[in-house]
């Protein structure tokens, strides 16, 4: 019985180390994840691995369009990346300091911290060679 329940437990950890979900971040989470823009004016990347941070609002038809193509890639690609999404209402200085004027406005940043901006609706196809051009998976 205790190695049934055991290899339960490292299943579910198994299991969940692969299967992440896309993360809405707020201010302070921005900062812990991907840049603390308080301690660094200039951009100085947090994270360990690669990013993909969606700017995006709740009434934006292509930023609903975008969406479940991110949240595919973020389960298909696990632990190997994160995808976060930024609210533009609710967090319009974050936009701001990338200069973001439209929607949606995606960052791939990969560990190394050299951002690349794409602007506007991209296909799931797109933004996989957008995820291989730009990071080392």
């Amino acid at each position: 019985m205790k190695k049934i329940f055991l290899s339960i437990i490292f299943a579910f950890i198994a299991f969940a180390s692969f299967s992440q979900e896309v993360v809405f971040l707020s201010d302070a989470t921005f900062k812990e994840k991907v840049w603390d823009y308080g301690k660094n004016t200039e951009f100085v990347f947090s994270g360990d691995k690669p990013v993909i941070v969606d700017f995006y609002a709740d009434w934006c038809g292509p930023c609903k369009m975008v969406a479940p193509h991110l949240e595919d890639i973020q389960t298909e690609y696990g632990n190997k990346l994160h995808v976060y999404k930024v609210n533009v209402d609710n967090y319009g200085m974050i936009a701001e300091l990338f200069n973001i004027r439209s929607i949606p406005t995606i960052l791939f940043i990969p560990a190394n911290g050299d951002y690349k901006k794409i602007i506007g609706y991209r296909s799931k196809e797109q933004l996989v060679d957008l995820i291989k051009t730009n990071f080392s998976l």
